[in-house]
């Protein structure tokens, strides 16, 4: 079985640099699909509040027979619960869920820049951090002014940021500013949901490597050093996302395929998405 690369993050944990991801997995199809990972050599699962599947997310994870420090679990605080006294209670809610024991990384979902003050919201996330119960914390879907409020106003830096990056929207300006202070980019939507699969240039690269389009767009993220999280419930696929550690991309392909950028998104905009579920 392959091992997956790790990277430090700021706070000295390490954090597997593949991932699965169970956005849009059924509650009812999540623990098998979680289980078909483990089994595969995924040994960080991204789950969320908002996703609605994190008790199957823990059940997998206690099924697989695999030691809890072995797998790295993440989860998301839901828009709902930005006040502090929400923050605290929606943790405990998804310990509770998760039957864990602890979380490995919990992030802020969204800043919600227009519903409430999300630097209160981190001063929740940082006692979440002081109480023990969660190894590392951090954000998702900021950009660089909120995190600077972060980084004015708080006391611990985030260990990550997970934002929305593929090729068509490759990130730079956040990417630089989290790696400038030490933040670990996380790629969610790493495909654009299939759109750049069928690039030509993606195309090209992949028949001459004898890879998939998505094997190449994911070896594109790991070698720019980020953390991604493949999708699916489907085996063959779960296993052929995982093939990602035999071949590499060229200085060239790598160019090429950054060069697609389009600042295009498939999801919503940090700025202006203020959404409660």
């Amino acid at each position: 079985m392959t091992s997956v690369p790790t990277l430090t993050m700021n706070n000295g944990v390490e954090i597997p640099q593949l991932g699965f991801g169970v956005f849009q997995i059924l509650p009812e199809s999540t623990r098998s699909a979680v289980l078909t990972a483990l089994e595969t050599g995924y040994r960080h699962i991204d789950t969320a509040q908002m996703y609605g599947n994190e008790k199957q997310v823990g059940q997998a994870v206690r099924d697989s027979g695999l030691p809890r420090s072995e797998v790295f679990v993440t989860s998301k605080l839901n828009n709902g619960h930005h006040a502090y006294g929400d923050a605290l209670a929606a943790f405990a809610r998804t310990l509770d869920d998760l039957g864990l024991g602890y979380v490995d990384l919990f992030l802020v979902h969204w800043p919600m820049p227009a519903v409430g003050d999300y630097l209160e919201t981190w001063k929740a996330m940082e006692e979440i951090y002081r109480s023990g119960r969660c190894r590392s914390i951090g954000v998702s879907n900021f950009n660089p002014g909120h995190l600077q409020r972060l980084l004015d106003g708080g006391e611990v830096v985030p260990a990550v940021n997970q934002i929305e990056v593929h090729p068509y929207l490759t990130q730079a300006t956040v990417r630089a500013f989290d790696s400038g202070h030490g933040i670990v980019t996380e790629a969610w939507s790493p495909i654009a949901q299939g759109k750049v699969l069928g690039d030509p240039v993606i195309a090209g690269i992949a028949s001459r490597l004898d890879r998939s389009a998505a094997q190449v767009t994911l070896r594109w993220h790991l070698q720019r050093g980020d953390v991604v999280f493949p999708k699916s419930v489907s085996r063959a696929r779960i296993e052929e996302n995982f093939e990602l550690f035999d071949f590499e991309l060229t200085p060239g392909d790598m160019a090429a395929i950054t060069a697609l950028n389009r600042d295009e998104r498939t999801g919503p905009d940090p700025e202006s998405f203020n959404w409660i579920p």
